[in-house]
């Protein structure tokens, strides 16, 4: 059994070169040549992935700003503007929109067209129409939780939750008009 607070015995090999790992000019470890290349190689990443996030970041600003000029609206309003877009292409967690993501995503994962897979949801007693009102947000009864657990091949317990729960944004607003923190609210909700 190993004790607690005895300190790491570092282990070299002697026949191997080592190279020293440096932050802020301050030596702070050593590893051999094929780590420290890739280490190199992930701080690369990381440095061509936020270059490439800025890049869009901009250019979704100018999109937005382009958007905001044609439609004669207040360039003052281009962040709101720009947290809406965000807001909609995340991936909802809750909602109408949440269980419509995951009825496409199983479409996907059958692989199936759009007609063929109204015909599935068909088969387990949801209608076209039924089908078309959960993809245009409109509200999910308890019946079609029951359906819709069938296809999905989820429990109506999980799909209950994710109809339920509430969305960032709803959450702040929430926050906001009962005078509180996201926190404190999310945990009078577990």
């Amino acid at each position: 059994m190993a004790k607690i607070n005895q300190p790491l015995r570092l282990r070299i090999n002697q026949s191997r070169s080592y190279i020293a790992i440096s932050d802020e000019e301050m030596e702070v470890g050593f590893c051999t040549p094929e780590f420290a290349a890739r280490i190199i190689e992930i701080f690369n990443d990381y440095e061509k992935l936020n270059e490439e996030n800025e890049t869009l970041t901009k250019a979704f600003q100018m999109a937005c700003l382009d958007l905001i000029k044609q439609s004669g609206g207040n360039i003052n309003q281009l962040n709101r503007r720009m947290n809406k877009y965000l807001e909609k292409a995340k991936r909802p967690e809750h909602g109408t929109r949440a269980i419509a993501y995951l009825l496409r995503e199983r479409q996907r994962a059958l692989n199936i067209s759009n007609r063929d897979f109204v015909r599935f949801c068909y088969s387990y007693k949801l209608s076209p129409k039924e089908l078309e009102n959960i993809f245009k947000g409109k509200d999910i009864s308890d019946n079609q939780i029951k359906v819709l657990s069938r296809i999905l091949g989820k429990s109506v317990e999980e799909l209950t939750e994710v109809r339920d729960g509430f969305t960032n944004s709803e959450m702040n607003m929430l926050a906001r008009i009962l005078g509180t923190s996201n926190e404190e609210l999310a945990n009078l909700f577990k």
